[in-house]
């Protein structure tokens, strides 16, 4: 459809609705567990137990159950052959299904980091060590970025065109940005966009070996931070021209009302330590939703607990918004990476739905160097109609989307 004209002659951007949701993350599995978890800040980092991390600085984790996430998807040999991002990729779209049966997408955008990162972890491994290859056609075929979304369209009869984004731990925020700007454009009615990644060992090694994982509790903002905790899930929603959802009587949860990016360019692993690219993404953000900085209610951060990122995200925050709330959820279940953005997106929309702010636990005191108003270890009341999402990532790529809650 083209995009529609004002009496002027200039194009009138479409307004985008979300008109489902699906997610499952170690705070729970679909929308009502982690509003759940949200309200109580429920503390949902464990040891790890996947594989050995007895030589590592980082012990724990936020992970998906292995017994209910398999269990979830019933019984039969090809499910047992696909990768864990499969099932979670399933469980995030069995949702999506269930709570809008009539939606139809016409593209699918995914954001994700690694695949089926630990099978091929397997597969290198054997090669090595010159161990049996029996399992290598399974490793080989769910390696692929793309798989884990192919396999969810597949559970469900969907052949959408699919496009995936790897933008480091920004992709999520990126999928959603893109279909948004889809949408918004005229050029498609109904998109899907979201994001996944799987915990695996190879990762989990790497972020230790830089010590950017801390052997303690993650505190993001916090003055005694001293790292990152990993963390794994899936999450999709629907997106939806409003006019199109109105006119076919589908719910709308919320409304993506701006996307912003930018890119600083300044290390391969760490920001800029002026704030300057994430200051950048949410001040396009912000200009893409024709929305004013005083206007936003509340910042979900990307907030690692890292001293750099906290650093600079703080610091371009507290230059861009006067006071508002803000927290860091991977302070509940880690940094899911590719997947994080569409996690914290869903995290957003039940607060828009349910008014309240999500915690930032494990805070104990506010950095000398940072003016933020920390959500601290409690959920909160609010009145919410605006909030921001963060995503930054390594290369210095940067993410911001605004979300909005419904108002006809």
């Amino acid at each position: 459809m083209a995009n529609p004209s004002s009496p002027n002659g200039k194009k009138v951007s479409a307004r985008v609705a979300v008109v489902a949701a699906g997610v499952v993350s170690p705070l729970g599995f679909g929308l009502g567990e982690t509003l759940e978890s949200l309200r109580k800040a429920r503390d949902c980092v464990s040891p790890v137990t996947r594989f050995s991390v007895a030589q590592c600085r980082c012990r724990t984790a936020g992970q998906i159950p292995d017994d209910r996430l398999l269990a979830s998807q019933g019984e039969g040999i090809r499910g047992h052959r696909l990768h864990r991002a499969s099932h979670m990729m399933i469980q995030a779209l069995r949702e999506v299904v269930t709570q809008e049966s009539q939606f139809k997408p016409e593209l699918t955008v995914i954001g994700t980091t690694s695949g089926g990162m630990s099978y091929g972890e397997h597969y290198y491994r054997s090669l090595r060590q010159a161990e049996k290859l029996r399992h290598a056609p399974t490793w080989i075929a769910n390696y692929p970025a793309q798989k884990p979304v192919i396999d969810a369209q597949q559970a469900f009869g969907i052949s959408a065109p699919c496009q995936v984004i790897a933008n480091a731990c920004a992709s999520g925020t990126n999928a959603i940005g893109h279909a948004f700007e889809c949408v918004r454009s005229g050029r498609y009615q109904r998109v899907l966009a979201g994001g996944y990644d799987a915990i695996s060992e190879m990762v989990f090694v790497g972020f230790d070996s830089l010590q950017a994982s801390t052997p303690e509790k993650c505190r993001p903002f916090d003055r005694h931070r001293t790292g990152m905790v990993l963390g794994e899930g899936a999450a999709i929603l629907a997106l939806e021209n409003l006019e199109s959802a109105q006119q076919r009587g589908a719910p709308v949860l919320a409304e993506i009302v701006g996307y912003g990016i930018s890119t600083d360019n300044f290390h391969i692993t760490q920001p800029d330590p002026t704030g300057v690219g994430a200051r950048q993404a949410m001040e396009r953000a912000l200009q893409s939703a024709h929305v004013l900085a005083n206007e936003v209610d509340y910042i979900n951060a990307h907030g690692t607990a890292t001293v750099f990122n906290d650093a600079a995200e703080g610091k371009a925050i507290s230059e861009l918004f006067n006071g508002v709330p803000v927290s860091s959820t991977k302070s509940m279940m880690g940094h899911s990476l590719g997947a994080a953005g569409a996690v914290e997106a869903v995290f957003c929309l039940l607060a828009l739905q349910h008014q309240f702010l999500p915690s930032n636990i494990n805070f104990s005191a506010s950095d000398d160097d940072l003016d933020l108003n920390i959500v601290a270890n409690e959920t909160r009341p609010a009145v919410l109609r605006t909030v921001l999402s963060n995503s930054f990532g390594f290369g210095g790529t940067n993410a911001s989307i605004l979300m909005g809650k419904f108002q006809a």
